[in-house]
């Protein structure tokens, strides 16, 4: 195989690469977004915060899906030498809030493609970038970092062994229960066909996960809609980064706290004591 730089070249081509989409937040989505988060939501927002990654969803027919069940490589994104894939990070950057039953377009920009070795093997990073306009006016600027990485052996991501500690409630911390049906609905509001999020066996055999994985904005909305509660308001700016995989079955604590004048932090952390997500919050 090519090495990091020699890659990067190969795929330069698709850095800048454009794609459009169109969505409305009508009232349907924001009733089935808020029951499926029920009873977890920012009570002051009319356009409930996160609700955005339901927008504008890639939607290709299934003989254009790959075995993971996400569009096939190589038509929306670059066909990488490594196949599995999982949200990494992202930022965004508020403008104002969403209204709702207008037009919203996206416009989706590959932005950049990296290559990198880790202790886990080699990586590729592809960082999108999304554009939400209303009319003219720009809400939101979201920059969204993928990962794709090599094949898994069997017991790449192991958990099961490690001790499951309570979660107790506490101020500014949720305790939610993560389960199946949680993905299954929060992937079917988001169009996400990924097969680690619903098929246990995909995850787990084929994967290598321990169980099935709760999807990386699932977990940053809850951070997001924590801290709008806190704030009362969006924040200006939500820098957040995966740092483990978190797998569903048990509990996990979403807590935010005041780092300093200007920021909150939120995190998510696994009922067996792995903090799987972070976000920096400008407010």
């Amino acid at each position: 195989m090519l090495d990091d730089a020699a890659l990067k070249e190969r795929f330069s081509p698709w850095v800048g690469r454009q794609f459009r989409s169109e969505d409305v937040i009508d009232t349907r989505l924001v009733n089935h977004f808020l029951t499926t988060l029920a009873p977890f939501h920012a009570s002051k927002s009319t356009v409930p915060p996160g609700i955005f990654w339901c927008l504008g969803p890639a939607v290709l027919p299934s003989t254009l899906l790959g075995d993971d069940g996400h569009p096939r490589t190589g038509l929306l994104v670059p066909d990488l030498p490594f196949p599995r894939r999982m949200w990494a990070g992202g930022e965004l950057v508020f403008h104002g809030e969403f209204s709702s039953d207008r037009i919203i377009v996206k416009i989706s920009t590959i932005a950049d493609i990296v290559f990198k070795t880790g202790s886990t093997g080699r990586l590729g990073f592809v960082t999108l970038r999304h554009d939400y306009f209303e009319g003219d006016r720009l809400v939101l600027e979201e920059r969204q970092d993928i990962v794709f990485r090599e094949l898994a052996t069997h017991s790449a991501i192991v958990a099961n062994e490690l001790s499951i500690a309570s979660i107790e409630p506490k101020l500014d911390r949720w305790v939610v229960t993560t389960d199946p049906v949680l993905l299954f609905r929060y992937s079917a509001l988001t169009m996400n066909g990924h097969r680690i999020h619903y098929d246990y066996v995909y995850a787990t055999e084929v994967e290598g996960y321990a169980d099935l994985v709760v999807h990386g904005p699932l977990q940053a909305t809850l951070m997001l809609t924590l801290a709008t509660e806190k704030l009362g308001h969006l924040p200006k700016r939500f820098n957040y980064r995966g740092l483990a995989p978190l797998t569903c079955g048990t509990a996990i604590a979403v807590d935010v706290q005041v780092s300093d004048g200007a920021y909150l932090e939120t995190s998510i952390t696994s009922q067996y004591g792995i903090r799987t997500m972070t976000a920096k919050v400008e407010r």
